[in-house]
C-alpha cells in the first residue's frame, strides 16, 4: 500500500517523484525556451573592412545578411576580375552620377544620354513616376521617345503636393510645338492615378494628347489567377480583334 500523505489523501510526493506502486512517475520539465541569436553579437569571422563591406551589401535591395556575406566572400576571391574593377567602378559613379536637369533621370552627364540621343521622336514624351520605371520601359525597346521622371506621386497622407515633384517642369516641355503627345507611364495605385488625373488636368490647355498605358491580360497570364480589378479594366478597355 503507498503510503498517505500528510493530507491524508493520495500518495506521498518526494521532491520530483511521484511514488506508486511498482511504477515512478517523473514531472516533465519545462520546455526550454529557444535561444534567440542577436546578429549583432555574433563573432565576427574577418577583419573590420570585409564586416564593413558585408554591412554595406546587406543594404542593397534583395540582399540580406547571408546573401551579403556570399557576395563579399565571392569578391575576395575573385580580388583581380571583379573586387578593384567594382571598387573603381563605384568610385567613377560616385564622383560623377548627377540628376539631368532636363527630364530628371539619373545619368553621369546632363544631360542625360536619353536626351541628347538623336534618333529619339522629339513629338513623344512618356512620364513615369521614378528612374526604375523608365528603365524597365527602355528594356522593353518600344517606343523611342523621351521620359520625364516627375520622381514620385501626389500623396496626400505623405504631405506631397504637386509643386513637390516635377509637374511643373512636365508642363513647360509639353507647352514646346514639337510636343504630340503626353504618355502617363504611371503605377496603377491610388497615388499614381490621382497623379495622371491631375497632371491631365493641367494639359487639358495645351495642343498635346495624353494617352496611358493600357492595363488588363498579361502576356501569358491565365483569367482564373487575375484580380477582379484588372478584370474589369480588361474587359472596359476591349478592342476588337485583328
Amino acid at each position: 500500500m503507498p503510503k498517505a500523505g500528510k493530507s491524508g489523501f493520495g500518495p506521498e510526493r518526494g521532491g520530483d517523484i511521484l511514488a506508486l506502486p511498482n511504477r515512478q512517475f517523473r514531472r516533465a520539465a519545462p520546455p526550454e525556451r529557444p535561444r534567440t541569436c542577436n546578429p549583432e553579437s555574433q563573432v565576427s569571422v574577418a577583419g573590420p573592412e570585409i564586416e564593413r563591406l558585408i554591412t554595406l551589401l546587406a543594404k542593397l535591395p534583395g540582399l540580406g545578411p547571408r546573401s551579403a556575406r556570399r557576395a563579399a566572400l565571392h569578391m575576395v576571391k575573385k580580388r583581380e576580375s571583379v573586387l578593384t574593377p567594382l571598387a573603381d567602378a563605384l568610385r567613377v559613379v560616385g564622383e560623377r552620377v548627377t540628376v539631368c536637369g532636363r527630364c530628371g533621370n539619373v545619368d553621369t552627364a546632363d544631360p542625360c544620354t536619353i536626351c541628347l540621343d538623336a534618333q529619339r521622336d522629339p513629338s513623344l514624351i512618356i512620364v513615369v513616376e521614378d528612374v526604375a520605371d523608365l528603365w524597365a520601359l527602355e528594356r522593353a525597346a518600344v517606343l523611342r521617345a523621351r521620359y520625364h521622371v516627375l520622381g514620385g506621386t501626389i500623396s496626400a497622407i505623405d504631405g506631397i503636393g504637386p509643386e513637390d515633384i516635377g509637374i511643373g517642369r512636365l508642363v513647360e516641355r509639353a507647352s514646346d510645338p514639337a510636343v504630340r503627345e503626353v504618355i502617363l507611364a504611371m503605377n496603377a495605385t491610388v497615388e499614381g492615378q490621382t497623379t495622371a488625373h491631375y497632371i491631365t488636368e493641367r494639359l487639358e490647355a495645351l495642343d498635346v494628347a495624353v494617352s496611358r498605358l493600357a492595363s488588363g491580360v498579361p502576356i501569358g497570364g491565365e483569367l482564373d489567377y487575375l484580380d477582379e480589378g484588372t478584370l474589369a479594366a480588361a474587359l472596359n478597355q476591349r478592342r476588337p480583334f485583328g
